[in-house]
């Protein structure tokens, strides 16, 4: 099996800060966000189901641990028999069969005790209890995981209100085009460009940005439905949040490489499985062993049940047992192979979460780097397209300027400032990847 070694910093950037930012929640949407991940951790289902496991699993430890120790049960019994005497001489004063009734009352406290003298119940044990471990770290996991579903969500709600803005500001300024080519068609100033053919363009040009506008507002109503679910909340899409698209957090340190293996929960929950799988083949060994079993018991035994309590009475028994395994069908060797198997897969599956983190964390790193080129382009190009909309305008109000060209600029500046708007929020959630790459927890506003 391949190893994945850890390198001393990572090759996407120079920093190697230790160090991860616990606070990103926060600086990403502030006060409004951090109620929206509580409200999530508190009522998300997927998240109580699997606190659910881990709960589950932590009673199989305490049953797998019980096994080690002895039992003791404390129990009572009576009897009425009736006894016939057929063959005998003799015969009851009626005649007949003789016969006699008796009866019978007991009270016993009873002890086993299965020693673990080769160790094969504490594997199971141990076994039992890195399964709850893993557990436990697949929930912090999910809890991590939710914080940036839900700030990905609330994202995603903010630039979904910025574009039904500029799809709104879209409407309104195709409205005021229309409506001045149509003045100008009115008052037949054929200079100034009022044909026919320009009036039906820029009523097509306004048609077409309210069918954009209306598509803008279903894409805030999916969203917002879809934090709404995030949050265990009814999906109403009444939820009251004036989400906007934050300013970008400064700079986040990525931490060395090998913190990564211990911070990282998906990581310590695969590791863990595979100490459970590795316990297990132990325990799968340590069947072919013989098992000493000792047993006891004290009562007391009477035929009135005012004396059942009266060690006058008392009876009492020891009793030990050993057994060894012989020939089972080769039940014992399959279930060995069968839990050498599963070390194997869980060893796999170690590599592949080790090597997966690794990649997640370098390509949040160098995404990081080519949006932020990105979002300076994009900002340059909506500053340009929205001067050259401008000049546009003021030429086609001055009669030097034609419709064709005032559409094809505001189109542009609307496509940039729309375009810039989803660059800044890819920006964000790659953000919000590289800290859940980097395994990094948050706090909580509570």
């Amino acid at each position: 099996m391949a190893e994945v070694g850890a390198p001393g910093a990572w090759a996407a950037t120079k920093e190697a800060q230790a160090g991860i930012d616990k606070r990103w929640v926060g600086k990403i949407g502030g006060s409004e966000l951090r109620g929206l991940v509580d409200t999530a951790i508190s009522n998300n289902q997927d998240l109580k189901v699997a606190a659910a496991r881990v709960d589950r699993a932590g009673a199989e430890a305490k049953i797998a641990g019980a096994g080690r120790l002895p039992s003791l049960g404390l129990g009572g019994d009576t009897r009425r028999d009736k006894q016939n005497f057929i063959g005998f001489p003799f015969a009851g004063g009626g005649g007949g069969v003789p016969s006699n009734i008796s009866q019978q009352f007991g009270v016993n406290l009873n002890a086993a005790w299965e020693v673990d003298v080769w160790g094969r119940a504490k594997a199971g044990q141990e076994a039992a209890i890195a399964d709850a471990q893993a557990r436990a770290y697949e929930y912090e996991a999910a809890r991590v995981s939710l914080a940036g579903q839900v700030t990905k969500a609330w994202l995603a709600l903010g630039e979904a209100n910025e574009q039904v803005e500029l799809a709104g500001d879209a409407v309104q300024a195709a409205g005021i085009l229309a409506d001045a080519v149509r003045e100008r068609f009115d008052r037949a100033i054929a200079d100034g460009g009022g044909t026919a053919s320009q009036v039906r363009l820029t009523e097509s040009e306004r048609s077409t940005r309210q069918g954009a506008l209306a598509q803008r507002k279903q894409e805030r109503e999916r969203v917002l439905r879809q934090l709404e679910i995030l949050m265990g909340k009814y999906p109403s899409g009444s939820l009251s949040t004036g989400a906007r698209l934050p300013v970008f957090p400064g700079k986040t340190p990525a931490g060395l490489p090998s913190e990564l293996l211990l911070r990282r929960p998906d990581i310590l929950a695969a590791e863990r499985s595979l100490a459970s799988s590795g316990r297990k083949v132990k325990q799968r060994k340590l069947a072919r062993f013989p098992s000493l079993s000792l047993t006891g018991s004290a009562g007391t035994t009477t035929e009135s049940i005012r004396d059942v309590l009266s060690s006058d009475f008392g009876v009492w028994s020891v009793g030990g047992s050993l057994t060894q395994p012989i020939f089972q069908g080769g039940e014992i060797r399959g279930e060995i192979e069968k839990a050498k198997a599963t070390e194997r897969e869980e060893g796999a599956i170690l590599q592949k979460v080790v090597l997966d983190a690794f990649g997640e964390v370098e390509q949040a790193l160098v995404a990081e780097m080519f949006l932020s080129e990105r979002e300076r382009a994009g900002k340059s190009a909506a500053g340009l397209a929205k001067e050259a909309a401008e000049r546009a305008g003021e030429e086609y109000s001055a009669g030097t300027g034609d419709v064709l060209t005032l559409i094809d600029a505001t189109q542009r500046m609307i496509d940039s400032a729309s375009q810039y708007v989803a660059i800044r929020r890819l920006r964000l959630e790659n953000r919000v990847d590289l800290h859940l790459a980097l395994g990094g927890d948050f706090r909580s506003a509570k």
